[in-house]
């Protein structure tokens, strides 16, 4: 498994509250920095790959999709 946490908050959902409590978790370790930055430094260490960025984009896509309606 991966030690991304937004990886984490996506795609652990055991329950809704669980996800929540991730996500929640996710934004106060984010609070103040550049998400793109972030971003940038877990590929560049081999912390996350290419292909789980691209799979958590398509994720948060999808959320989103679902909130909008």
């Amino acid at each position: 498994m991966s030690n991304n946490p937004l990886f984490q908050a996506l795609t652990q959902s055991n329950s809704q509250n669980s996800m929540m409590g991730n996500f929640q978790n996710f934004m106060q370790q984010m609070q103040g920095k550049n998400p793109h930055e972030e971003i940038a430094k877990l590929l560049q260490s081999g912390r996350i790959s290419q292909e789980q960025l691209n799979q958590a984009q398509q994720m948060a896509q999808q959320f989103m999709g679902m909130f909008n309606h």
